[in-house]
């Protein structure tokens, strides 16, 4: 991997793990347009480094309610006063919002993991991201706040974060396709979103790295793959910022049309070659 390509994945990752347009297609698809060769080693090593990038990221930027939200549980937990305060109970949705996900990622991810190296089915599980954000955005009210969430809203939108198992299948747009179809509005649907992919990421990362010690001449191409690291941070946390003023004035129906076209775009290079 060259120092141009790992900076424009590294864009590519902060870009679309939080925009409702699926980081893994976009890894999966970029270089199969541009017919990079990367060996099996580099991109497993890239793709670690690059999502704990945007896990940084997203812990910087909602880093007082993380805090808040961590408090409240501590507190909550040692004065024995469950749900007495809004960032304990806030605490217990999150962590019930990730359990289905973690369940996926045990038990389905070998199973699933044939996909990442098929771009044509990358981009059927595009469309499939495609129709549930223009569903969400048609059946949803969009008229709840955090302070409305019970236990069921954080079930349901774990599984629909669980869904992000398929590459091509993005993880914040299927999330927060959960939370608009049990009618949060769409930046309290964001923000959970967004909160809850944090636990789910950092598992990920750690176990991901853990791996990174059987992968041979790691040293040799590691400084690339920092920059990619790098990279993905800084535009992950930009388009954080971005998106949370985007949808207070605008549907997420945009990103559904983008990602037909990126399919549709697949689907003719796949034919072509």
């Amino acid at each position: 991997m060259t120092i141009i390509q790992a900076i424009i994945l590294g864009i590519v990752q902060g870009l679309t793990e939080f925009l409702p347009i699926s980081s893994s297609a976009h890894l999966v698809l970029v270089p199969y347009w541009f017919e990079w060769e990367l060996s099996a080693d580099q991109a497993f090593v890239f793709d670690v480094l690059v999502q704990m990038g945007t896990l940084v990221a997203v812990i910087i930027y909602f880093a007082r309610d993380i805090w808040a939200i961590m408090k409240g549980l501590i507190a909550g937990i040692a004065a024995k006063t469950p749900f007495k305060t809004y960032e304990y109970k806030v605490g217990w949705l999150v962590i019930l919002a990730t359990i289905p996900a973690g369940i996926a990622g045990l038990l389905l991810k070998d199973k699933v993991e044939a996909a990442f190296a098929n771009p044509y089915l990358v981009a059927v599980f595009l469309l499939v991201t495609a129709v549930l954000i223009a569903v969400a955005e048609w059946v949803g009210k969009k008229v709840r706040a955090t302070e409305d969430m019970n236990f069921l809203d954080a079930l349901i939108i774990g599984i629909f974060q669980a869904l992000a198992i398929f590459p091509g299948i993005s993880r914040s747009g299927s999330s927060i396709s959960g939370g608009l179809l049990r009618n949060l509005n769409r930046q309290t649907a964001a923000k959970f979103s967004f909160i809850i992919s944090i636990p789910i990421m950092l598992a990920a990362g750690l176990m991901g790295a853990l791996d990174l010690l059987d992968v041979a001449n790691l040293a040799q191409f590691l400084p690339v793959m920092v920059i990619g690291f790098v990279v993905s941070g800084v535009v992950g946390y930009l388009s954080i910022r971005w998106l949370m003023r985007f949808i207070t004035r605008q549907p997420l129906t945009y990103f559904s049309i983008y990602c037909i076209l990126v399919a549709t775009v697949t689907f003719i290079i796949h034919h072509v070659r």
